[in-house]
């Protein structure tokens, strides 16, 4: 089935933006293609059925894998999500360690964010006019708290309820990719007081907030960074092994994250009312 987003109807609450592997798992998938003001999104988004709950997959890099982190389209893949009913988002990713106790295999739900991004567009109010010859305002939006704490901490009771200790809370730090860090970068990273590293989770936590959708980011370290480690440094062999080792975990975590959450019109956390009364100019989704 395919549909484009000017389609009204919701069909989905709940949208994931991770790796293809986890709608393989559902037996009934809905393949739709999107399109937003903001070009194409990674890819189709794939529609199913978890506890309950109507969700849309999407791949970030890609089912192909063939988008490195600094040319993904965040703003469309966000918008796409929101098109059609997503009001909830769960972002998973992998990481690597800053901190020799963050060691392969580790979860973390981390609680903030900074940005050591270069290129990316990462918002929708820019002022800048649209294809459609509508123009955005500027609008501010409050980024303290980068996720939604409602989403966090049902991500962090249901994976130790199941067995795996997450680390509730630290800092996500994303840089530009596609490669890794220089051990120098490593250890100023670390210095600051930084939990994990990534490529991915910026700007997909703003994009959210100013869609007033919640946010909420799990790390999955594959890897400790180039300089909390003395070999030779991480390489993508050894983060694909380690994601592939812990993907039905991660899988089983987020499903029952999903039947966790609250119902979309039940939502009362800091993300439903981002935009604190400014008007935004645009019509969102």
């Amino acid at each position: 089935m395919v549909q484009s987003s000017g389609e009204t109807r919701a069909q989905a609450e709940i949208g994931v933006i991770g790796g293809s592997g986890f709608y393989s798992f559902l037996e009934d998938v809905t393949e739709v293609t999107v399109d937003t003001p903001y070009g194409p999104p990674s890819d189709s988004l794939f529609l199913g059925e978890v506890a309950g709950r109507r969700v849309a997959f999407l791949p970030r890099h890609g089912r192909k894998h063939h988008l490195p982190p600094h040319k993904i389209n965040y703003r469309a893949n966000l918008w796409a999500l929101a098109s059609v009913g997503a009001r909830q988002v769960l972002g998973p990713c992998a990481v690597g360690g800053l901190r020799a106790e963050y060691g392969p295999g580790t979860l973390l739900v981390p609680d903030q964010l900074v940005d050591r991004t270069k290129s990316r567009a990462q918002s929708y109010f820019d002022g800048e006019t649209r294809p459609d010859g509508t123009v955005p305002n500027v609008v501010h939006v409050t980024f303290a708290d980068p996720y939604c704490p409602v989403g966090r901490r049902a991500a962090v009771d249901t994976a130790r309820s199941g067995g795996w200790e997450a680390v509730d809370g630290g800092t996500l730090v994303v840089v530009e990719g596609p490669r890794f860090s220089t051990r120098a970068e490593s250890v100023w990273h670390a210095a600051q007081g930084w939990s994990v590293v990534g490529m991915t989770g910026h700007p997909e936590a703003v994009l959210a907030r100013e869609l007033g959708l919640c946010y909420t980011s799990l790390t999955l370290v594959t890897d400790l960074d180039a300089g909390a480690d003395t070999g030779e440094g991480v390489s993508h062999e050894e983060v694909l092994e380690v994601f592939a080792a812990n993907v039905g975990r991660m899988r089983d975590v987020l499903f029952d994250v999903i039947g966790g959450l609250p119902d979309n019109n039940d939502r009362d956390c800091l993300c439903v009312n981002s935009l604190g009364g400014q008007e935004p100019g645009i019509t969102l989704p």
